[in-house]
């Protein structure tokens, strides 16, 4: 699709540092220190921070129940997270990163919605993750090093990684983001945590218990509820206000 205007550079380039870059290591960096469920329930905050700075700097509605969705939602993030956290798995710089890993990516979002207006988002993940491999440069000698020594798993699940849940993942979430407001969409993404378990389930064998199931429950009945409409109510029109709902009746002498 060739290179994307000049005017959707400036959230590539954000969200791709904050987004593609920073979140991606400190996430990474954060999961060495604390258990998974830690983790997820930390990052789970995004949602919540995307929500006030799309509100903030992107002029989002936050109707009630997208509010209220959020709040249930986050609810059973904190039950799921709860219950796969192991014992003394968490450390304070590994809740720090996971907290700065959320943060980056509100921020991320927040500046990727601008650029969809202007770009496709096909060019928007490309280059963002451009721009997140330049931020990561320094990292290239242990790259290197480690890659060298690491077991052949390890390393293609590292390419997994970047194909899958990064190159293929981030373009849909591009097209969809396109698509509808970024607090909505942020509220969209408590579904991974019932995903999650539904997955380990069936791939790892690994069963539920009650909280868990019931986390998981939260999390998609609070989507449900974030992404339902209130019904609009017929009503009669202000003063000097557009009627759009209302259809006039043909004038009789324009029937013939």
């Amino acid at each position: 699709e060739g290179l994307p205007p000049r005017s959707a550079w400036r959230g590539i380039a954000v969200s791709g540092v904050l987004w593609f870059g920073f979140y991606m290591v400190a996430l990474n960096w954060g999961e060495q220190r604390v258990d998974a469920g830690t983790a997820a329930l930390v990052v789970n905050i995004g949602p919540i921070l995307i929500a006030l700075l799309g509100a903030r700097l992107l002029g989002d509605p936050m109707p009630p129940r997208l509010l209220a969705g959020m709040a249930v939602s986050f609810a059973g993030a904190v039950a799921v997270g709860l219950s796969m956290s192991g014992e003394g798995g968490a450390s304070v710089l590994g809740v720090v990163l996971c907290l700065l890993a959320a943060v980056a990516y509100a921020a991320g979002v927040v500046a990727q919605k601008p650029a969809l207006g202007a770009a496709s988002p096909l060019q928007v993940t490309t280059f963002g993750c451009l721009m997140g491999a330049v931020v990561c440069l320094p990292f290239t000698g242990q790259l290197v090093r480690e890659a060298a020594t690491a077991p052949v798993p390890s390393t293609l699940n590292m390419v997994y990684l970047g194909v899958f849940p990064t190159a293929v993942a981030f373009t849909t979430w591009a097209y969809a983001l396109a698509r509808t407001t970024a607090s909505r969409m942020g509220a969209t993404t408590y579904a991974v945590p019932a995903l999650v378990v539904l997955m380990s389930w069936l791939a790892l064998g690994e069963v539920p218990g009650p909280l868990t199931l019931a986390g998981g429950a939260l999390c998609l009945a609070g989507v449900a509820v974030s992404r339902s409409r209130a019904r609009t109510r017929r009503a009669a029109p202000d003063a000097g206000a557009a009627a759009p709902d209302v259809v006039p009746e043909p004038r009789p002498e324009s029937s013939a």
